[in-house]
């Protein structure tokens, strides 16, 4: 059996954005990967939350979503982390406006957000980007995006 729709989308997300320039193959499908200073600068991948709208009609129904794909990036902590921060968000933009998941309708920018971190073996700052994956699937298959 084919793995959920949101792991392949969370997949396909992976792989568009392994290779950035200032990140290179620091990109780790999940939300707990610990961030140490040997992964930095680096990136999460994460699915956060889905809305489904469900189709009118016979069985099976057409099931309308709507996936969070959350990126996070880390960065160090240090005097141009800022601009380091900046330069990975075009780059996430730019690899995902370019190519985003064949499977996914579209895939678009919704939100944005910096925090800093003091903690850890290494102070970092963590930049949040949330893009919204349109997709759809048959409420019978929920490993088939049709």
């Amino acid at each position: 059996m084919a793995d959920h729709a949101r792991k392949q989308i969370r997949d396909a997300v992976v792989t568009a954005l392994t290779g950035l320039t200032t990140t290179g193959s620091r990109v780790y499908a999940s939300r707990v990967y610990p961030m140490g200073s040997a992964n930095l600068p680096g990136l999460c991948i994460y699915t956060v939350e889905e809305d489904i709208e469900e189709a009118t009609g016979p069985r099976p129904r057409t099931l309308s979503r709507i996936l969070d794909v959350a990126i996070e990036i880390y960065a160090k902590d240090n005097a141009a982390l800022d601009d380091t921060i900046d330069k990975i968000c075009a780059e996430v933009e730019t690899a995902l406006g370019n190519t985003k998941p064949a499977s996914v309708k579209d895939l678009v920018l919704s939100s944005a957000n910096t925090r800093y971190d003091g903690e850890g073996d290494q102070p970092h700052g963590v930049a949040r980007m949330v893009f919204d994956a349109y997709y759809q699937t048959k409420e019978d298959a929920p490993n088939t995006i049709v």
